[in-house]
């Protein structure tokens, strides 16, 4: 019984992550094209080619420090696998929420930081402060290197 529930949240989790994804596309997809489009450096379908192109190739050749990054700002491996993947699924309909809002009202927001947001917000509530890596350690070590 408890792994059909891990199983659900699992699925779940992955269809939000990619419920995010189509929500951090139409959201940021304008900004990106919106420029060139305006000052008539490109026509519209040339630069969704464009964009579409090299947004596919930008993990391919430029690497995921960036994803990387942002799968290291919590620690959860004390928690319960459901408590886990709760506070993923949580974080991610957060980061939704605020996607849709600020598109809703078309006010200039990242997608990205509402991600960190909304994964950050869930931790601090389902789990605490200590469970969010906030850099701090890496600024003391800097400091005791330089001193």
């Amino acid at each position: 019984m408890g792994s059909d529930i891990i199983t659900h949240l699992a699925i779940a989790t992955v269809v939000v992550i990619l419920i995010f994804d189509y929500t951090n596309g139409f959201h940021d997809a304008s900004n990106i094209v919106g420029t060139v489009i305006a000052s008539r450096a490109m026509t519209p379908i040339q630069s969704v080619i464009v964009v579409a192109v090299f947004e596919f190739m930008g993990p391919i050749f430029g690497g995921t420090a960036v994803a990387n990054t942002i799968g290291g700002i919590a620690k959860l491996g004390d928690l319960t696998a459901v408590v886990s993947m709760t506070v993923l699924l949580c974080g991610m309909l957060g980061s939704i929420f605020w996607n849709l809002l600020t598109w809703w009202f078309g006010i200039p927001s990242s997608s990205s930081h509402a991600l960190v947001g909304g994964l950050v917000g869930a931790v601090l509530f389902a789990a605490g402060a200590d469970h969010v890596v906030w850099g701090f350690d890496i600024l003391v070590e800097k400091h005791k290197l330089a001193g």
